[in-house]
């Protein structure tokens, strides 16, 4: 089997189809499918993303502007 030609046929195929129902039934096996990141990062990552976000909703960050001019003739 070609798969790079039964993927075209399928595009084609879906591109052509009118049937919002099956259209649908595609993009819940898509989402079912697809990795979310979330789901693909240690548990580590997660807490020092929710303790980011944490100090974010807090006001505890030093603002892009900021960073960006301490750190731009470093490079």
């Amino acid at each position: 089997m070609d798969i790079q030609a039964e993927k075209l046929r399928l595009i084609a195929w879906l591109a052509e189809l009118n049937d919002a129902k099956t259209v649908l039934e595609f993009i819940s096996l898509k989402n079912k499918t697809q990795a979310d990141w979330w789901d693909q990062i240690s548990n580590e990552e997660r807490v020092e993303i929710e303790t980011g976000l944490a100090q974010a909703d807090k006001g505890e960050f030093v603002p892009h502007e900021e960073v960006m001019e301490k750190y731009k003739n470093r490079c």
